[in-house]
């Protein structure tokens, strides 16, 4: 029966794994949670009728415990949160392709970020994984009455911040394409046209790297620490290499041994980069590989951008 269990939960991983990332926000939280719901599942003597539904009911309430202990430390934690980065969600469904997809960017997880934890998991069951009420009671310990309440208040929530505009995936990938040529060129005019005129570029540093300040507003002065960063990076071998994060177009930066400072995500809605997002906390950055000393890659940066600019930019 271990044997077959064993099949069994991995075949679902790839389920449980996005279920409990998009009620926690975290890789390394959900991954924990997915590997205490196989403990339970191999330690119970009971054979439950549905697999699939006994598995997501306990990664879901597991998920939930860890989320109220995670509020309290989010609430205290320093400056802005921001979800752990997702590169590719594992699962896939043909016919939730977009729930799937629109529940996993970086604006929904913190859309998400503002419903209860019951709220949040019953919204994701629900509304993204299309789990009947009934299997949604039984995971969440509530009444189907109960859960269709939770339902109604958690899609008024999202519906209520989510952006009115919409760009086509396509064109998406097109302006982002543009958005990165213009930075690794310093090019502040061509960065300046794509940029919504409100636009905020801010970051998650947890107090343990090197930030912006509270963030940068408007599309001038974004444009201009863009432009005015990208030069003295590029000389101490820092690369900057497109990859889409989440859903949504973004970038790993890395330093000259390859190592991983910090990603960045843009939001683009009509048209325009309306939002730019980095993760910096060195804590969020682990499960994409060794992490660089942001101090220190800013400290060369800084004294590689008094070089003077004539020349070859990776010459003294």
């Amino acid at each position: 029966m271990s044997g077959r269990r064993a099949e069994e939960f991995e075949e679902l991983r790839p389920l449980l794994f996005s279920i409990a990332y998009r009620i926690l926000g975290s890789v390394s939280e959900a991954e924990d949670a997915v590997q205490e719901t196989w403990l339970r599942f191999e330690g119970s003597s009971a054979e439950p009728a549905s697999v699939k539904g006994f598995l997501a009911a306990t990664v879901s309430r597991i998920a939930i415990d860890v989320l109220r202990s995670a509020r309290v430390r989010r609430e205290e934690y320093a400056g802005q949160w921001f979800p752990e980065p997702l590169l590719a969600d594992p699962y896939e469904d043909p016919e939730r392709s977009a729930e799937l997809a629109d529940s996993v960017s970086i604006a929904a997880l913190l859309l998400l970020e503002r419903l209860s934890p019951l709220e949040r998991a019953v919204f994701v069951l629900r509304e993204v994984f299309g789990f009947g009420f009934g299997e949604v009671a039984s995971a969440v310990g509530r009444s189907e009455a109960a859960c269709r309440q939770l339902a109604v208040r958690a899609r008024r929530h999202m519906d209520s911040g989510r952006a009115r505009f919409e760009t086509d995936r396509r064109e998406r990938e097109e302006l982002a394409g543009r958005f990165f040529d213009a930075f690794r060129e310093g090019d502040m005019d061509g960065l300046r046209e794509l940029l919504a005129a409100d636009v905020r570029m801010s970051g998650d540093s947890g107090g343990k790297a090197p930030l912006w300040g509270e963030g940068v507003f408007g599309a001038e002065n974004v444009a201009r620490v863009l432009a005015s960063l990208i030069t003295p990076f590029v000389r101490i071998g820092g690369v900057v290499e497109p990859h889409e994060m989440n859903g949504q177009p973004g970038a790993i930066f890395r330093d000259r041994e390859g190592k991983v400072i910090n990603i960045l995500v843009l939001d683009i809605l009509d048209g325009q980069v309306q939002t730019i997002r980095a993760v910096i906390n060195p804590d969020k950055l682990g499960h994409l590989g060794p992490v660089a000393d942001a101090w220190t890659v800013v400290r060369e940066t800084n004294r590689a951008r008094r070089l003077p600019r004539s020349g070859d930019p990776t010459e003294d």
